[in-house]
């Protein structure tokens, strides 16, 4: 048997809830044993975002990446000398960008098991030229305390770019990252939206000091937010 319950009210739970409040904390990550860090650091004009990573019966985590650049041979010859990886295998390609598969390997630090340890969700995470860029949602300012001394523990540099609390009023617009603002103010001031456009792409880039790849998966995964947030 069914119960329908009417729109707005809710049934009584016990269910322990972390959905009110919080801190939304902007990170950058940096360690030379982190995930592709060693790739990265050699490849500053492709832009790398993790897809998903899944865990074999064997035990083995594989990672899907998708890197957004002009060029990829530079970044494929960087990821068959990477140490924190191993077996990397191009599984899908685009004009813009390319899709890879990679084994991680035991020597490679990871820190999405330590946010979950200590009650943190991963909202974005996006290659940089300084490492990896984080936005992380804690339940409290004590857990993003924890997670910090879960860094230090493991000599992983914390940068913090931008902290704010988060509140009931949330409608998912915070999940852009800063980067993703900024482009959205520029191109916006700019006339990118207009009919004519007031600045290409192209010249988005050049005014932002980015490649024009990168550019384009920014513009399209910051609207894309803000669709998911609105529509």
């Amino acid at each position: 048997m069914s119960i329908d319950v009417a729109d707005g009210e809710a049934e009584p739970t016990t269910l322990r809830s972390q959905a009110d409040g919080g801190i939304v904390a902007q990170l950058r990550l940096d360690h030379d044993d982190l995930v592709l860090r060693p790739t990265l650091r050699q490849t500053l004009d492709v832009t790398v975002e993790p897809e998903y990573w899944t865990t074999l019966e064997t035990g083995e985590t594989l990672l899907f990446v998708t890197a957004y650049g002009d060029t990829f041979g530079g970044f494929e010859a960087a990821l068959e000398r990477d140490t924190t990886v191993r077996d990397p295998v191009l599984v899908d390609r685009y004009p813009d960008r390319r899709v890879y598969r990679v084994g991680v390997a035991d020597r490679a630090i990871r820190f999405t098991a330590g946010t979950a340890a200590v009650g943190g969700r991963l909202l974005e995470i996006t290659s940089s030229r300084d490492g990896w860029l984080v936005q992380l949602r804690f339940p409290s300012r004590d857990d993003l305390v924890a997670f910090n001394e879960f860094c230090r523990e493991r000599d992983i540099s914390v940068t913090v770019e931008h902290l704010r609390v988060s509140d009931d009023g949330d409608d998912g617009v915070v999940a852009l990252t800063e980067k993703q603002q900024d482009l959205l103010a520029v191109a916006h001031e700019e006339g990118y939206f207009d009919v004519p456009r007031g600045i290409s792409q192209d010249e988005l880039a050049t005014r932002l000091g980015v490649s024009k790849s990168a550019i384009s998966q920014r513009l399209r995964r910051a609207i894309g937010e803000l669709c998911e947030a609105t529509l």
